[in-house]
């Protein structure tokens, strides 16, 4: 009998060393050109591919899991993070972090995979709160990680920072080699290699848009035809994907209506969850001076924001009991209803550092709750033999909404800059439009919550369920 707490912790571990991998670079952000003798433009692909890796793979793998074993495939995703994270500690070339950060973006496949893992070996009475935990690692592992990842870069030379996630990747192929037992259950069928392609084909194209839109000007051709490029070819996708017998996502699922709502409501979590990471951070740091910041460093910045993650690893437990109870819808309620209340907090104070502090912790509440109540609404609304590929779709989702968050913010803050010492710098008014944008995306996931039904059996099983191997 497979140890049950050696099993959340191993993947808990797993989950907190994936979601950090987006913050890793962060602190060295803005030395990356002196650092790799680059152009800021091209730098920003260091972050830029692993947001890339991470959208594309969380849906592949998963269904990848289903078919030939998720254990399997985590680990298969562990290497790949551990070679990303070696390549780039031993390299200064743009091209070769490049492709580090890459394979280190392919490892968020391991948070749904867990999850799903967790389902299939854990006791029911365990499953909740160990999905709680494990989904709340994305947000967990950013909080945590960037004070970390800050002082790390702060003591030492940056290369220092890959070897650290190295040998997190070591401790976490480890963890799961020993600890987590080889899947019992796959899928058959053969793989959709043709649906693979055109979704990270589509995907690669809408986020690029996305993403480089404010460098590359929002009405630029590129930006044109890789953003609107890329929704063709995903509908294009879409239409293939229920004309073939073994397709790559069930959209039969998917299109259901509690998976449906509650994707739509993690891409609306995803947005107030980034909102923060993306304005917080800047308002913090930004010179007293200027009339729009605090003036501290990133790692006194970072440890006013870990409050977050703190608050994301005690309610996990409570996650458990309230689905438990009450079921997981609720958790979605109360989640998107905290980040309601947290960006109406910040937006209409004076937006002291104490209440900077104190948006974060409701913020914690928020992500915590509603990250945990997504993977069960939706574990509770499939086959068995789709929930990897079923909870990547959601990790698409989540990142979908951080990825619009990312750009838009972008936009607005550069729109209210005023030059201070011949650099821009956001206004106050701006920080204020950030937060009030949140808060109206955060109500309508809050709507979005509460329209997914109360109860919804699973559909019967869409294909055979085998053991590993046979």
């Amino acid at each position: 009998m497979p140890n049950q707490n050696a099993i959340i912790v191993a993947m808990t571990v797993a989950g907190l060393t994936s979601s950090f991998m987006f913050m890793l670079v962060i602190p060295i952000q803005a030395d990356l050109p002196a650092l790799l003798n680059a152009s800021r433009a091209d730098t920003a692909w260091v972050v830029t591919s692993t947001l890339l890796a991470a959208a594309i793979i969380a849906p592949i793998s998963g269904r990848l899991g289903d078919m030939y074993g998720k254990r399997r495939i985590v680990l298969i995703l562990l290497a790949a993070m551990i070679l990303g994270s070696v390549l780039a500690a031993l390299s200064s070339s743009l091209l070769l972090v490049v492709i580090g950060r890459t394979l280190q973006g392919a490892m968020t496949g391991v948070i749904p995979l867990g999850i799903a893992i967790l389902r299939d070996t854990l006791h029911q009475n365990r499953v909740d709160t160990a999905i709680a935990l494990n989904s709340a690692t994305m947000g967990i592992g950013g909080a945590i990680g960037m004070p970390l990842s800050a002082y790390v870069a702060q003591i030492g030379d940056w290369h220092l920072l890959f070897w650290m996630s190295a040998v997190l990747g070591a401790i976490c192929f480890i963890l799961v080699v020993v600890f987590i037992p080889p899947s019992t259950l796959r899928t058959e069928g053969k793989f959709d290699y043709v649906g693979a392609f055109l979704l990270a084909l589509g995907l690669v194209g809408f986020l690029l848009g996305i993403s480089r839109g404010n460098e590359w000007g929002w009405l630029s051709p590129l930006t044109l035809a890789t953003g609107i490029g890329g929704l063709v070819v995903l509908a294009a996708w879409g239409w293939y994907e229920t004309r073939i017998d073994e397709p790559l996502l069930n959209l039969k699922v998917a299109a259901r209506r509690p998976v449906l709502l509650t994707n739509l409501t993690g891409v609306c979590m995803g947005f107030a969850m980034f909102a923060s990471n993306v304005a917080f951070p800047q308002r913090l740091q930004l010179s007293v001076e200027s009339g729009s910041g605090f003036g501290l460093s990133l790692v006194t910045a970072s440890l006013i924001l870990l409050p977050t993650g703190i608050v994301m690893m005690v309610i996990a437990p409570i996650s458990g009991r309230i689905a438990r109870v009450m079921g997981p819808r609720a958790l979605l309620i109360i989640g998107a209803a905290a980040q309601v209340v947290a960006y109406g907090f910040i937006a209409f104070s004076d937006a002291h550092i104490w209440q900077i502090l104190v948006t974060s912790i409701i913020m914690g509440f928020g992500i915590g709750f509603g990250f945990a109540g997504m993977p069960m609404v939706i574990m509770r609304s499939v086959p068995q033999s789709e929930t990897g590929a079923s909870n990547g779709l959601n990790a698409l989702f989540r990142s979908l909404g951080s990825s619009i968050a990312a750009a838009i913010i972008a936009v607005i803050l550069a729109a209210s800059a005023f030059d201070f010492k011949g650099l821009p710098v956001p206004s106050l008014e701006g920080f204020t439009f950030t937060y009030v944008l949140a808060a109206v995306v955060a109500f309508i996931g809050l709507v979005l919550a509460l329209l997914i039904p109360r109860r919804s059996a699973p559909l019967e099983e869409t294909h055979p369920a085998l053991p590993e191997g046979v």
